[in-house]
């Protein structure tokens, strides 16, 4: 079992689009990270590349999940 330092909402983290990148500042001066994939996976620890430190990421799963897209293609005969 995991001990967290602290429960962060990700309102709280800021979002970098182009590495999508969650960040959120740590203790230690570095940045605690997860990114939108692992999010997107169910994932709710961040961690900080400096020190030992993680946080659980409060988040809404269902605002994370990629919806699928479907074409839909249909044959319409028609009669003559």
């Amino acid at each position: 079992m995991a001990v967290f330092h602290d429960e962060i909402e990700i309102e709280d983290f800021e979002y970098d689009d182009d590495t999508e990148t969650y960040t959120y500042p740590c203790p230690c001066g570095d940045q605690f990270e997860i990114t939108k994939e692992q999010l997107e996976n169910g994932e709710d620890v961040a961690v900080c590349p400096s020190c030992s430190l993680i946080v659980k990421v409060i988040y809404d799963l269902e605002d994370f999940m990629q919806t699928e897209k479907v074409k839909c293609t249909t044959n319409v005969l028609e009669k003559i």
